[in-house]
């Protein structure tokens, strides 16, 4: 009995030691335990619609199949790209409640310079093979310009964010609207559409190419920091524990690559061009749509960030002054510059995000962007953004962004009406505040 009871102890020590050396982030765990939550959630009560109750609730639900997956990325996408600005924001204590609206004004001038602006007063053709490039190019400017005003405005001349952007609010709201004339505009240029995911996709083997590489990449910068630490001195988890995690992050890449590429185009749309998608003839031809190429951009718009945040001196710089302001300004950094570039990549961003929601719609509408300041602010705070500052992640948005999505994709499924999604969405945002809070205490912290 003795022998068996110390067998029993040492197997539960062995199995802590293994978990704890794999030294993992309670919150990304969290996050990812509640996005399974609420997606096997969705999928047992869509199946149970259509099946009843028994194991019907699993074979048949609706929201864990290909076809919601791909739709689930596509809708993230835009959101997320902001959120991933909005960490930045708040982490040095300040707020942007403009965001939608200078998507919407972003929105506008793109959709005007491919419509009106280019044809008209340059003279060039529709369809001529400049004009996304340059409708982009004034997009991001536009964004830049306005988002690096703003922090002027809250950097230079100390005018609190909160009423900075809760005025940017209002006002871009509207310029949108009169540059358009209250009109939707479009349909917008067929390149510019490739981003917005539906009519931009890679395919099945050009996604698998990308996932590979992804994955190998991924790899290959895990060891890669496993040596750099190990040379420096620093400690470093097990070999077993790493491998372990190596082996996750490839097989969430490369499973992620093989549900979008089971999502089939449909039949009929094949069959218009079956040459096209490498078909001798129609009959029997299929084709994936594979990874969107929106969410492609918020990758890359991820790694970008998640560089700035850990690899630059402007990283360092907006986590310290988000830390201790006071110290970071007496140790001779300039805030006040800081405060505008920090604005001016949120403004960046928004106009990203601009590219990636009037693509994926097709036209410019004025209501596009609508209560998406909620959104991101929402999707940073779930993702672990403190809002007393110092403290976010970029990952920690993006899942924080696809919780949101997840959250109202499966409430409109099962048919719950849009006033008590957002009600729904204003709890959550408060009970992510909470958890925060409570974490903190725990762990310590201001």
């Amino acid at each position: 009995m003795t022998d068996q009871s110390q067998t029993t102890s040492s197997k539960t020590i062995s199995k802590r030691s293994l978990f704890q050396s794999l030294d993992l982030d309670t919150r990304l765990l969290g996050m990812i335990g509640a996005f399974l939550f609420i997606a096997l959630g969705f999928h047992m009560i869509t199946g149970y619609r259509n099946a009843g109750f028994g194991l019907g609730m699993l074979t048949e639900g609706t929201f864990l199949t290909p076809r919601n997956i791909f739709t689930l990325t596509i809708q993230t996408a835009s959101v997320a790209i902001m959120a991933t600005g909005m960490v930045f924001i708040i982490v040095m204590r300040h707020i942007d409640l403009s965001v939608g609206a200078l998507l919407a004004t972003c929105s506008a001038i793109m959709a005007m310079t491919q419509t009106a602006y280019l044809p008209q007063l340059v003279g060039l053709p529709l369809g001529h093979p400049m004009i996304p490039w340059i409708a982009i190019i004034a997009g991001l400017v536009t964004g830049a310009v306005i988002g690096g005003a703003q922090g002027w405005l809250v950097g230079y001349q100390v005018i609190p964010a909160f009423i900075v952007t809760l005025g940017g609010l209002l006002i871009w709201r509207n310029v949108g609207w009169f540059l358009t004339a209250g009109q939707t505009i479009g349909p917008l240029d067929p390149t510019f559409q490739l981003f917005g995911g539906i009519n931009g996709t890679l395919g099945a083997f050009w996604s698998w190419v990308v996932g590979i590489i992804a994955a190998g990449a991924a790899a290959l910068l895990m060891i890669l920091n496993r040596r750099t630490r190990a040379s420096h001195g620093f400690p470093v988890k097990p070999m077993t524990a790493e491998a372990i995690i190596i082996a996750a992050s490839v097989a969430a890449i490369l499973g992620f690559v093989a549900i979008l590429n089971a999502y089939a185009l449909p039949e009929r749309v094949v069959q218009r061009d079956f040459a096209a998608w490498g078909c001798e003839v129609a009959e029997g031809c299929t084709a994936s749509y594979g990874l969107p190429i929106s969410v492609l951009l918020l990758l890359a718009v991820a790694v970008v960030m998640t560089v700035v945040a850990r690899r630059t001196r402007l990283g360092r710089y907006i986590f310290a002054a988000g830390g201790n302001p006071e110290a970071t300004e007496l140790s001779g950094v300039n805030t006040r510059l800081l405060t505008v570039k920090v604005f001016a990549i949120m403004g960046v961003l928004c106009a990203i995000a601009a590219i990636v929601a009037s693509s994926r719609q097709t036209y410019h509408t004025n209501d596009i962007g609508t209560l998406d300041e909620l959104r991101v602010i929402a999707a940073a705070v779930i993702g672990g953004t403190a809002l007393s500052g110092g403290i976010g992640t970029i990952y920690g948005a993006i899942i924080g962004a696809l919780i949101m999505q997840s959250l109202q994709s499966g409430m409109a499924m099962v048919n719950v009406d849009a006033p008590y999604q957002n009600i729904v969405v204003g709890a959550v945002l408060v009970f992510a505040v909470w958890v925060d809070i409570q974490y903190r205490k725990r762990a310590g912290l201001k």
